[in-house]
C-alpha cells in the first residue's frame, strides 16, 4: 500500500499561496493535528544550524509548525540533541545560545527550547529494538518522554549519508553523544594529549575500560564503543572514531532511527524542506552553493516515503554546474552520486522498508 506524502511547490504569486501558508495547509492535509489532544506535550524535532551556517531551516517556517499545534490545543516545544564533536552545539548552554543566534528565539518562534539529552549529554534512555546491528539504542530521554513529535527536516546532502532527510534527523539527531558515537564506529575514542588527568572518564566508563596513568587517561580494550566518555571530558581530550564502513553506519543510522520513534506508535508528523540544497550537513560552520533549485516542503506520517520522494524530487532536477556537484547534472540523474560517488543513500530507504518503518512506495498529493 502507498503512503501518501503531501507536497506544496516553492512557486507563490500571492499572499494567499505563500510558504508559510502552503506549511499550515501541509499540516492539514496529512492531518497532524488529528494526534494532537489538549494539552498535549509536543516535540518538535529540527536542526538549529551552527553558527556560520544559513542553509538551516527558517525559524519563520518553524513558527508556523509552532502555531498549528497550538492551534490544535497542544504545547510545544523545540528540541535537538547535543553533538559529538567539539562545536557551538556540544553543550546545551552553547546549543541554545546558538539556536537564539540563528533566529530561534521565543520572540520568533512561539515555542521554548529544550536540549533533550541534557546539559552534557548524559540524559538518556535505552529503548530496546533487537535488530540487526543493536539490541538496544540510546535515546534523548526527553525525547522519548514526548509522546507526540513533529520533525522537521532540511533535506540537504551528506558526506556518510548521501543524504540528509527524515531518517538521520531521527537517528542522530535523537541520539545523545554515546549514540552517535555507537552509530559512527565500533572503534573505540582515542584520547589527546589535550588530557589533563582529572578522572571524569573512569567514573562514567561503565565497562571500567579506561585507565589514568601519569596525568594521561587510556582506553583498554574492554571499551565496550558507547561513546559516554567522550561528552563528560570537560576539555573535550577524548575524541571519536569515524571508523564504519559506509553500509553499515547508514544501517546502524537507520536502526537508531527506527529506536527514535519506536515507543510512539502513530504519533508522529514529518515534514521535509527541500530549499537550501546544499552539498553539506548543516553542522557546518558554512553553506556550499545549492545543488538544485529549491523545490518546496513535503508532509507525511512515514519517514520512509517522505525521504524517497524528496530524493526522486531531487533527482528530477537540473544540477547547478557552479556547485560541488561534479556529475550527474541532468534530470532523472542521481544527484547525491554526483556527490558522494562511494555513497548509495538509498541504502536507509531500503533498509528502513526491511526493519518496518515505512514504505518506499508513496502516492505524491500536491495542494
Amino acid at each position: 500500500m502507498k503512503s501518501k506524502v503531501y507536497f506544496a511547490s516553492v512557486h507563490s504569486h500571492s499572499k494567499q499561496v505563500s510558504l508559510h501558508t502552503k506549511l499550515k495547509q501541509l499540516f492539514d492535509a496529512a492531518e497532524f493535528g488529528h494526534k494532537i489532544e489538549r494539552d498535549d506535550i509536543v516535540a518538535i524535532k529540527l536542526h538549529f544550524g551552527e553558527k556560520g551556517n544559513t542553509a538551516y531551516v527558517s525559524p519563520t517556517l518553524v513558527r508556523q509548525v509552532v502555531d498549528k499545534v497550538r492551534e490544535n490545543g497542544g504545547k510545544p516545544f523545540l528540541t535537538d540533541t547535543n553533538t559529538l564533536y567539539n562545536g557551538a552545539r556540544a553543550n546545551a548552554i552553547d546549543h541554545i545560545e546558538t539556536a537564539i543566534y540563528n533566529g530561534f528565539a521565543y520572540s520568533v518562534v512561539n515555542a521554548p527550547i529544550i536540549i533533550a539529552d541534557g546539559i552534557l549529554s548524559k540524559n538518556s534512555v535505552e529503548v530496546e529494538i533487537n535488530k540487526k546491528h543493536f539490541e538496544k539504542v540510546k535515546i534523548a530521554k526527553e525525547i522519548e518522554n514526548t509522546s507526540k513529535m513533529i520533525v522537521i527536516s532540511h533535506f540537504k546532502g551528506h558526506e556518510m549519508a548521501g543524504f540528509g532527510g527524515a531518517i538521520k534527523n531521527l537517528a542522530m539527531g535523537c541520539a545523545p553523544a554515546s549514540g552517535k558515537q555507537q552509530q559512527h564506529s565500533a572503534v573505540s575514542p582515542q584520547v589527546s594529549e589535550a588530557c589533563i588527568g582529572c578522572e571524569n572518564c573512569t567514573s562514567y566508563c561503565p565497562a571500567q575500560a579506561i585507565s589514568v596513568s601519569s596525568r594521561k587517561a587510556s582506553i583498554g580494550t574492554d571499551c565496550i564503543g558507547c561513546g559516554e566518555c567522550i561528552s563528560i571530558c570537560p576539555v573535550r581530550a577524548i575524541t571519536p572514531q569515524w571508523k564504519t564502513e559506509i553500509p553499515v553506519f547508514l544501517e546502524k543510522m537507520t536502526e537508531y532511527a527506527y529506536g527514535a520513534v519506536k515507543d510512539k506508535g502513530n504519533n508522529v508528523g514529518y515534514i521535509n524542506i527541500l530549499m537550501n540544497i546544499t552539498p553539506h550537513c548543516d553542522c557546518y560552520g558554512f553553506s556550499g552553493a545549492y545543488i538544485v533549485p529549491d523545490i518546496g516542503i513535503l508532509a507525511s506520517t512515514d519517514p520512509v516515503a517522505i525521504d524517497t520522494a524528496s530524493y526522486d524530487l531531487v533527482n528530477a532536477q537540473m544540477g547547478n554546474h557552479n556547485s560541488s556537484l561534479t556529475c550527474n547534472h541532468h534530470k532523472g540523474e542521481d544527484k547525491f552520486k554526483g556527490l558522494y560517488t562511494n555513497v548509495d543513500a538509498r541504502i536507509q530507504l531500503n533498509y528502513g522498508e526491511e526493519i518496518g518503518m515505512g514504505t518506499q512506495s508513496y502516492e505524491l498529493i500536491k495542494i
